[in-house]
């Protein structure tokens, strides 16, 4: 089993930006692919970033390239999502996701092990 706890979400303001981890216990997290996803208020969960966990490549859904970054710390456990520039649109409940897979698919079913969420609201 793999526990997923997120932190650093908030309240910022366009342009602003915040830095969200989520630590990971049970297994390395190094030795998974892991994910962040975000679900607006009336909209499905969808994918923002993964990471593998051999060979730490990456994915962004085309709506935050440029302005997030998704990495891993191995020596806290930890997988992080930097979010520069940010946007009203970007406001939702991020959550982190773990798979035992080799790939990072960008899609929820590919990933058993979610976290509780954390909010992030930007205002205009």
């Amino acid at each position: 089993q793999v526990q997923l706890v997120e932190s650093g979400g908030g309240l910022v303001q366009a342009g602003g930006s915040l830095s969200l981890s989520c630590e990971a216990s049970g297994r390395a997290v190094s030795d998974l692919a892991m994910g962040w996803f975000r679900q607006a208020p009336g909209k499905e969960r969808d994918s923002v970033a993964t990471i593998t966990g051999f060979g730490g490549m990456t994915y962004y859904a085309d709506s935050v390239k440029g302005r997030f970054t998704i990495s891993r710390d191995n020596a806290k456990n930890t997988v992080n999502l930097q979010m520069n520039s940010l946007k009203p649109e970007d406001t939702a409940v991020y959550y982190c996701a773990a798979s035992l897979s080799r790939f990072a698919f960008p899609i929820k079913t590919h990933f058993s092990f979610w976290g509780q969420g954390t909010s992030v609201t930007v205002s205009s």
